[in-house]
């Protein structure tokens, strides 16, 4: 079948690893001091690894490759692991945890706070690319996640922006066509880009990042990246 698949440059890899690291399928190994696809059916075309390159040299292309296999991934990582374990070992992402927010620890005094949502719909899947509230817009392109991790979500990035969100690897789609519509089409004033800690997030920084680039615009940008228990790692 012909689908999106990542492809490394050898030449411009400098071995360091981490896309390796980023990629929660396991789908890249390091061979000879490079960094190789080892199989093209561990690969889900996300793109988790792209952002953690220093080089650039992980990029897209649409080639005649086995279709990926969530099975055959799982069985990799169990059999690398030496068997699945309590916290659900796989995707870091998927790895549970107990957090201390949820039972109200170290929670500000409760009360009443409008939403600085400021439109709807605003899942990425389902909002129009001509959506008139788009132009003049300082555009927020979240992770589902991010506003149940961080309290402060809506204060702290959503106020005064038109807010996206959305979980490439819940809804398995690109989203870098899409936005890059939508950067296109629309006077958009800023990007900025919040995202959890964990590796498939990646898929979201990097469609952001290919949506900014097929636009052609220079525009003021930025990521933002969270943990999982509430605090910002990057600015």
């Amino acid at each position: 079948m012909i689908r999106k698949i990542i492809q490394i440059d050898e030449e411009a890899c400098n071995g360091c690893g981490a896309c390796a690291a980023a990629c929660h399928e396991g789908a890249i190994g390091m061979v000879d001091g490079k960094a190789r696809l080892l199989r093209d059916d561990y690969c889900d075309g996300l793109g988790d690894c792209l952002p953690a390159c220093p080089t650039g040299a992980i990029t897209f292309v649409e080639r005649e490759a086995a279709a990926y296999d969530q099975a055959a991934v799982e069985a990799r990582l169990g059999r690398r692991a030496g068997g699945r374990t309590a916290d659900g070992g796989g995707c870091p992402g998927q790895r549970l945890r107990r957090l201390a927010g949820g039972d109200g620890a170290g929670a500000e005094a409760a009360a009443e706070r409008p939403s600085r949502l400021g439109q709807w719909p605003c899942q990425i899947k389902l909002v129009p690319v001509n959506a008139p509230y788009f132009q003049g817009a300082d555009l927020l392109i979240a992770a589902d996640c991010t506003a149940f991790a961080y309290a402060g979500l809506h204060e702290a990035f959503m106020r005064g922006k038109i807010t996206l969100v959305g979980c490439p690897k819940l809804d398995g789609v690109d989203y870098s066509e899409k936005l890059a519509a939508i950067i296109s089409g629309s006077d958009i004033r800023s990007v900025t880009v919040v995202r959890m800690e964990v590796p498939c997030c990646g898929g979201l920084e990097a469609a952001a990042r290919a949506a900014l680039e097929r636009s052609g615009k220079d525009l003021p940008w930025r990521v933002v990246t969270l943990s999982v228990d509430g605090r910002i790692l990057e600015r």
